[in-house]
């Protein structure tokens, strides 16, 4: 049956020439091509070896329907391979393609939605016709730009050049804003070309063109081509198509404004107001704001006036009524200047109260409101225009309570009065503690201090603010009980308060108990992490109990915070100091140098760190630009000096001994230092005459009457003996005077007496190394060797006052014959001992 059914579909190559291809392109259900991935038959025809086989060519002749077989197919599932093969015999009028008598393949459009075609020979299966589809689209050509797509093109171009560039204006790159702003003007140039090249001139973009050249005068003015931007206003304010360009005058007279050329801001102000029409009334008003400022530039506080006047008549605020009492305060006119204080008082901010961000105990959906809008951006901004407000009112009471009443204490109560019934009653409080601070620029702490007593009882906020200055300024008067007392109040009244508690570590800083300071300066960093006060101070206390790499990240936080101060550079230069880090240390020197070039102390201590190196041509160099500066150092006088008796430069020495003399003129020591630096150079007659001088002021100094001795008899004078003898008796003295003073300390009496001998003794020896910087650490090394070659120099120069008296001379020229230590004779307790007998040779010096 299958078969009679097939041979009924069959056209016979002889029948119908006429039609060949009718009833080809009907359509039929078997051949839906959307429910064939269901079709269990068809996917079983598939997977047989003939679905896998290439399709047959068209020098194969073709039989019958490929519909019967399909549908044969699909009632008896694998009869297409059979069929196709042996059933279909060329003797039944199999028709043969017609591509054949022509050379070319003809389409098999009856098989086509099987997934089958007498083209490609070898294309695998593909019944969706997705390869043609993917071809076809590859094939397309995309077509070519018509002048209307490059003129939309370059418009979008041009606005995203103008976006880059108000960005790059935001962050600041006004450099690249300007750059981003030039190349949108020229391809919108550009672009109007192809406008008229296109004949749409009709279809001009003027907004563009006005966003380009607005775009442009803005960057122009915000790198300060204050001309260019200019000519670029002009160009849009005289071209009559752009609407409301008039309004740019405002900018233009900003400009001039910058230039300080007031007359023509005020005139471009006024123009631009012109142009403002009436229904924007807060325009004009603000415009009309920079009209009296610029009045108050020039000096025309009447004209000023009248333009404030008539702002605070339209709509008041703050910041126009305190530009109002500044003109009459200028003016001196103190009844208007109240009338103009009571108007800025009276000005409503429009700003929600405060009870509107309290939490609702029994409403938890306002509440998660609440953590929203508390801290949002128009919160912030509310919180802003606040205190700009009452900084304003703070700033025109202070100017203008020492003025409208006869003293200064009466004209802040009289503000303070009028802030009590105003909107601004918390400011009240504020006022009285400025008015304390303004005590203290007078210098009348008394009064300060009884102000701030008086808000011991307030509310808490106000009182820990009292407090706290109360504590700061007895801490600056050294009275620590004092000040650690209202340390102590503020913070009972506010433990959060960063101030009080700098103020309680600084009381315990004093008192040298560093650890307690430091938890107070921690906790005060807690609380405020801006607080530098805290931070230098916690660097201090770490560098004071001996953890430097603490203080270390403390000062560095500090200079990344002020970059070029110098307290915090110089901590840092001193710590790396004392790590033994002399790189770090002199390179923070350096630095610190170039921000305070003329500090000597600096100056000397980096000589000091080249000394110590052994540097001696920069250590030279810094003490010396120390000494210009600060010529009284003791400590740069001594090193100077030393340097040259070093060097074999005693004349050079001899100036600076002197300075240091005149600087310390009790001390012998560098009286005695001139007089040997004239020996050393072979001025023996000017040492003799430095000597003779020194024993008139010292008379019994020991050291002065040696030399004195040998340079006599050196140079053969009859002075010889009485200096001889004097010598004598000064050593007497002076074990008389220890005998006395060791005695006394035997007995417990507690008290020691010290030698008024004014040689260079215990005092001068101390000085030696003592230092010069405020941090109170100094490597003693250069000092060491200081003090050893004024050792070899003089001698017994830097003996001290409790050893054995020796009136022998050590002469560094070479060694001396040792002659007996008439010092240590034993002497007859026989008062003017030396009257009426002849001084011996063993008395004189070899």
């Amino acid at each position: 049956m299958n078969r009679l059914s097939m041979m009924e579909q069959v056209h016979l190559a002889g029948e119908d020439e006429d039609d060949l291809y009718s009833g080809y392109n009907d359509y039929n259900a078997t051949l839906d091509t959307e429910d064939l991935a269901n079709d269990e038959g068809f996917q079983h025809a598939v997977r047989t070896s003939h679905g896998r086989r290439p399709p047959p060519t068209a020098k194969i002749p073709l039989t019958g329907s490929v519909g019967a077989r399909l549908a044969t197919a699909k009632g008896q599932g694998g009869l297409v391979s059979s069929m196709g093969r042996n059933a279909m015999p060329s003797s039944m009028g199999a028709r043969p393609m017609t591509g054949a008598q022509d050379g070319a393949a003809r389409p098999m459009t009856a098989v086509r939605a099987a997934g089958y075609s007498s083209f490609s020979k070898g294309a695998g299966f593909d019944p969706m016709n997705q390869a043609q589809a993917q071809s076809g689209a590859q094939l397309e050509t995309k077509p070519e730009d018509t002048p209307e797509e490059k003129i939309k093109q370059l418009e979008k171009k041009v606005n995203e050049l103008i976006e880059e560039s108000c960005f790059a204006n935001s962050r600041a790159e006004y450099q690249l804003a300007l750059e981003k702003a030039k190349e949108a003007g020229r391809k919108e140039r550009v672009l109007v070309r192809l406008r008229e090249q296109a004949a749409s001139v009709d279809q001009v973009n003027l907004d563009l063109t006005y966003s380009v050249l607005f775009n442009l005068a803005n960057q122009y003015a915000a790198n300060e081509m204050y001309a260019e931007a200019l000519n670029t206003y002009q160009v849009i304010v005289k071209n009559k198509m752009f609407t409301n360009a008039g309004r740019l005058k405002v900018n233009m007279g900003n400009i001039y404004f910058k230039q300080k050329n007031y007359p023509k801001a005020i005139k471009f102000y006024r123009m631009a107001v012109d142009q403002v029409p009436n229904t924007h009334k807060y325009m004009r008003l603000k415009i009309m704001q920079n009209v009296g400022i610029a009045f108050v530039k020039l000096g025309q506080y009447n004209d000023a006036i009248t333009t404030f006047e008539h702002i605070m008549g339209e709509q008041p605020d703050v910041k126009t009524g305190f530009n109002l009492v500044l003109c009459y305060f200028a003016l001196g006119d103190r009844e208007k200047m109240k009338k103009a204080f009571q108007k800025m008082l009276a000005c409503d901010l429009k700003i929600d109260e405060e009870d509107k961000y309290l939490p609702h105990n029994d409403d938890k959906n306002y509440n998660l409101i609440l953590e929203v809008i508390k801290n949002d951006a128009l919160r912030r901004r509310e919180k802003e225009k606040k205190l700009a407000a009452e900084r304003n009112i703070k700033t025109a009471a202070k100017m203008m309570a020492p003025t409208i009443e006869s003293s200064f204490a009466a004209g802040y109560d009289w503000c303070v009065d009028q802030v009590k019934t105003s909107n601004f009653v918390e400011l009240s409080h504020d006022l009285e503690i400025d008015k304390a601070l303004m005590y203290l620029r007078q210098k009348d702490f008394h009064q300060a201090v009884e102000t701030l007593k008086s808000f011991e009882k307030k509310d808490s906020k106000v009182a820990s603010t009292a407090a706290t200055n109360l504590s700061f300024l007895y801490f600056l008067e050294s009275d620590l009980t004092q000040a650690d007392r209202y340390a102590e109040v503020a913070l009972q009244a506010d433990r959060y308060n960063p101030s009080a508690l700098v103020n309680k570590g600084n009381c315990l800083f004093a008192k040298a108990d560093y650890e307690k300071a430091r938890e107070y300066y921690k906790e005060a960093l807690q609380n405020d992490s801006s607080c530098i006060e805290a931070l230098y101070n916690l660097g201090l206390a770490y560098k004071l109990i001996g953890r430097l790499e603490d203080s270390l990240d403390c000062f560095f936080k500090l200079h990344a915070i002020f970059r070029n101060n110098a307290q915090v550079m110089y901590q840092l230069a001193d710590i790396h100091e004392q790590l033994g880090d002399t790189t770090q240390a002199t390179e923070w020197f350096m630095q610190l140098i170039g921000v305070v070039p003329t500090d000597p102390t600096v100056l000397a201590r980096l000589g000091e760190i080249y000394d110590n190196d052994g540097d001696k041509s920069q250590a030279f160099q810094y003490h010396y630009d120390s000494y210009r500066y600060f010529p009284s150092n003791i400590e740069v006088i001594e090193w100077l000096g030393a340097y040259y008796i070093d060097s074999q430069f005693c004349e050079k020495a001899i100036s600076y001994f002197e300075r240091a003399a005149i600087v310390e003129p009790t001390q012998v020591k560098w009286q005695l230092m001139v007089a040997s630096c004239h020996r050393r150079s072979g001025n023996y007659q000017q040492a003799l005459e430095t000597y003779k001088s020194i024993h008139r002021k010292f008379p019994d100094n020991v050291e002065c009457l040696k030399f004195l001795v040998r340079l006599c008899t050196d140079l053969g004078l009859k002075e010889t003996q009485e200096y001889a003898t004097k010598l004598k008796k000064a050593e007497k003295q002076k074990e008389l005077k220890e005998q006395r003073a060791s005695s006394g300390s035997r007995r417990g009496s507690g008290r020691r007496k010290e030698g008024r001998d004014g040689s260079a003794g215990s005092d001068s020896s101390s000085r030696a190394g003592s230092a010069i910087s405020s941090a109170g650490h100094r490597s003693g090394g250069s000092a060491s060797r200081r003090r050893q070659l004024l050792d070899e120099e003089d001698g017994d120069l830097f003996q001290n006052t409790k050893q054995d008296v020796d009136a022998t001379y050590a002469d560094p020229l070479g060694p001396q014959v040792e002659r007996p230590k008439t010092a240590a004779r034993k002497r007859e307790p026989v008062e003017d001992e030396f009257a009426d007998e002849e001084l011996g040779d063993d008395l004189l010096p070899d």
